[in-house]
């Protein structure tokens, strides 16, 4: 019999659940076990609890059949729990390092109490870690055992079930559950905590608490809230059921309605329909319950009288007053901005009162650059797919050639262009849309992102300055608050994205719709593309494209292209997307075989027509990786790299091709072959297989069926990697990857 049973449920927590379980699996004290119970989540958390069931004996991975909420989940938790002691651990929080030992050795020196509480931190989305204000009241000092007569003052934490470990014989004795609905914790430890023969206090820190910016449960807009008046029903009728415990019914009164005026004081809580009724049911359990006694503070006494009266118009006029107080006070700064920034929308503000164009769609890709990427090849296939559907796109004036005919070109700025933001239906862009975006009802924002994530991206470079270089995070989590879809090309970068970008939008992992062309394009048309490039016949064409290097004020390149090219001998030619191209002496590279692609607006052209990629940490090599062509990895300063800007994998490790750590490397692998061979092809299989599950030239299909056709059964199922034909093969060449000159 295990000393803990660490319960742990899961639904929708996939980006978190990694570092949940990870938490606990690496505890000094090992005496445990882990129950998942999978809350027939729609995304990828029982696969991962599957996953961790199998590498170790002690996780245990439960699916229920249906999605019963919190509740009923820790229920089925607790009928497979084994150990002497219950913890409870939410899918999205942590255990520290320690702590279960820290328990274990209090619950010894406390003669094993009923339960045992400890304390917890809250873990922001910034990195940012404060832990619970009335730590004080968890003093060790006294009676190492008492009861909650002994030291009232604990009701006045964060009464949840997570900062508690629980003596399973007395849960069972006792017959506690957790009922279903919203606030389940409430009508669990209050009754837990009146009931318990012996408690203990653990002055520590044990579990990090996350306070995601969106997608908490009791965060969102709902109906269910009311439900807080249905768990209130359970703790008193639980007091009224044994009457030694009447002594608590007026504290439970006072701390019902503090957590009702919290949920109507709550601005984001409640529908604005449903406020009055909220209202009137609050105003009704207080007449039913009320019980004199609970000394309620000052500032308290009138909210109290206002609620017990049901004054709803009153109780929100003082409110109001106050707030308006708060805001007068912060300052006029922001009026003075909000005055200005309504003045220079003032177009953009009459549009949004006028009804949306239900068949319109504004595309952009690359912070207004030329018609190209995920959005690209997604406007197109809502043209092919989407009757009577109008597009635009949004770029420069000098990309407006890139622009197919039969889609409308809007100058960013212009009065078209935000005209378009604020009544089209739909929004696609693979960056962001101007900061002055208003996310109106109705419409529809697709954020399709610009490749998959090695690099650092999003709030996780909160502590990377370097790279980070006066980002507004703020701004950007406005913008990703508008999302309603984020397009997803395999399962790292959805963890990623979702973590990284915290917000409520759904994941659709259907692959890169950008790489759909890989797969359409033949022969013929790789043979033009080389010949549009100037790319001799019978010539080996090879990719540098390295990424940009946020240590760096000005970027230099990191190969010596004139040498490589010398090295190289002349089958050789360099297509460089390089962020300078120069030479030692910073003049403009001018040997012939090197043809500077840096001003092509097409990445996917210049794939296709290469013969190889040479590239360093950008994401370009997880959409080369579909033309199973060989990929050579440059990884001169990764040190220098890793430290200012970070990655979410060691590449070194599980990288999609041969690893040149030095210039004179990389030519040795050319000089020998290496670059091409057996082992080359191996890592990019691998590479592939992971990173580009859903790549068939399908993607762009799978998601307009989905966002514009509102399909959600019958898409076209991904390919699988074997049925897939050869993606764009080089047409056949004489000559071509002739031996490299030593």
């Amino acid at each position: 019999m295990p000393r803990f049973s660490v319960i742990v449920p899961a639904f929708r927590v996939q980006a978190y659940l990694h570092a949940c379980l990870d938490s606990v699996l690496a505890q000094s004290f090992k005496d445990y076990e882990i129950v998942v119970v999978d809350d027939c989540s729609p995304d990828a958390c029982g696969p991962i609890a599957d996953e961790y069931a199998r590498r170790d004996h002690r996780v245990t991975a439960l699916h229920l059949p249906r999605n019963t909420g919190l509740g009923p989940a820790r229920n089925a938790g607790m009928g497979r729990a084994a150990g002497d002691y219950l913890i409870f651990l939410d899918g999205d929080d942590t255990l520290l390092p320690d702590a279960l030992q820290t328990i274990a050795d209090r619950i010894d020196a406390t003669g094993e109490p009923d339960v045992l509480m400890y304390d917890y931190a809250r873990t922001y989305w910034t990195g940012r870690s404060v832990r619970n204000v009335l730590a004080a009241h968890l003093d060790e000092g006294g009676p190492a055992r008492f009861r909650l007569t002994d030291r009232p003052e604990l009701l006045r934490l964060l009464m949840v079930v997570w900062n508690k470990a629980y003596r399973r014989a007395f849960i069972e004795a006792e017959g506690f559950t957790f009922p279903p609905g919203y606030y389940e914790d409430t009508p669990w430890t209050y009754p837990v905590l009146m009931s318990a023969g012996s408690i203990a206090v653990l002055d520590a820190v044990c579990v990090s608490y996350r306070q995601r910016r969106r997608g908490n449960i009791l965060s969102t807009t709902s109906e269910k809230h009311f439900d807080v008046f249905d768990q209130y029903d359970r703790v008193f009728a639980f007091i009224d059921a044994r009457p030694e415990l009447a002594l608590w019914r007026p504290v439970m009164f006072r701390r019902m309605l503090d957590h009702f005026s919290a949920l109507f004081a709550s601005r984001d809580r409640l529908p604005h329909h449903s406020r009055a009724a909220f209202f009137r049911r609050a105003a009704a359990s207080c007449r039913r319950y009320r019980t004199p006694g609970a000394p309620v503070p000052r500032r308290a006494q009138l909210r109290h009288g206002l609620l017990r009266l049901g004054a709803r118009r009153t109780y929100q006029a003082l409110s109001g007053a106050q707030r308006l107080g708060g805001r007068l006070r912060r300052g006029s700064a922001a009026v003075r901005r909000a005055v200005r920034g309504a003045a220079l929308r003032a177009h953009y503000r009459i549009q949004l009162r006028l009804p949306l164009r239900s068949r319109d769609a504004v595309f952009a890709a690359r912070g207004g650059g030329g018609y190209t990427g995920s959005p690209a090849a997604i406007e197109a296939k809502v043209r092919e797919l989407v009757p009577g559907v109008r597009t635009a796109w949004i770029c420069r004036a000098v990309d407006a050639h890139t622009v197919p005919t039969g889609t409308r070109h809007l100058v960013p700025g212009s009065f078209a262009h935000w005209t378009a933001l604020a009544r089209s239906a739909y929004l696609v862009n693979d960056a962001a849309f101007d900061r002055g975006l208003v996310k109106r009802r109705g419409q529809v924002l697709l954020q399709t992102h610009e490749g998959t994530p090695l690099r650092t991206v999003g709030t996780d470079l909160l502590d990377r300055p370097a790279a980070a270089r006066g980002t507004d995070f703020e701004q950007l989590l406005r913008s990703v608050d508008t999302w309603d879809f984020s397009l997803s090309a395999n399962p790292h970068s959805t963890l990623v994205r979702e973590r990284a970008y915290p917000s409520a939008y759904l994941t659709l992992e259907y692959g890169s719709p950008r790489n759909d062309v890989y797969h359409r394009t033949g022969p013929a048309d790789v043979a033009r593309l080389r010949e549009t490039l100037g790319i001799p016949a019978g010539s080996t064409a090879l990719l540098y494209a390295p990424t940009h290097r946020d240590y760096r004020r000005v970027q230099r390149p990191a190969l010596d292209l004139e040498r490589l090219v010398r090295v190289l001998g002349p089958q050789f030619v360099v297509l460089a997307r390089a962020p300078q191209l120069a030479g030692p002496g910073g003049h403009r590279a001018p040997h012939p075989r090197i043809i500077d692609v840096s001003g092509h607006r097409s990445v996917e052209t210049l794939a296709l027509a290469s013969d190889a990629l040479i590239t360093d940490y950008a994401s370009l090599m997880f959409d080369y990786v579909n033309l199973d062509r060989p990929v050579v990895l440059h990884l001169a300063d990764i040190e220098a790299y890793e430290a200012a800007r970070g990655t979410y994998f060691d590449i070194t490790a599980f990288p999609p091709g041969i690893v040149a750590r030095g210039q004179d490397e990389l030519f040795d692998i050319f000089a020998t072959d290496h670059w091409r061979g057996s082992r080359s092809a191996q890592l990019r299989a691998a590479f592939r297989a992971r990173f580009c599950p859903y790549d068939d030239g399908y993607a762009a299909e799978r998601v307009v069926r989905r966002v514009f056709l509102g399909e959600t059964d019958g898409l076209p199922l991904p390919v699988p990697s074997a049925a897939r034909r050869t993606p764009s093969a080089l047409p056949a060449q004489d000559g071509a990857g002739a031996g490299v000159k030593s």
